[in-house]
């Protein structure tokens, strides 16, 4: 969907790109974030082995808010600490 709706509006100057993010601690996961079978058996498949954190997100968020990303559209940036990779 991101990549149609980069194609749709990148003649208007619109970039579109996404941030997916992964098993992130906040507030509506901590629920998950207390219970151990859930941490035994998909926190230990996140490579990087923790729960992500709202600030794992900061330095893209400014990247694509930027003129740097002004020729960027159409991506989407998987921040799970790497999970997705199984």
């Amino acid at each position: 969907m991101i990549r149609a709706i980069a194609v749709e509006h990148a003649r208007y100057g619109i970039r579109a790109n996404a941030i997916l993010p992964g098993w992130i601690a906040t507030d509506m996961t901590a629920g998950a974030q207390g219970n151990d079978k859930f941490n035994d058996n998909v926190i230990k498949r996140v490579p990087v082995r923790r729960w992500g954190k709202p600030d794992d997100f900061g330095g893209m968020a400014v990247y694509l808010a930027s003129d740097a990303s002004s020729f960027h559209t159409g991506d989407s940036f998987l921040i799970d600490g790497g999970y997705g990779i199984f």
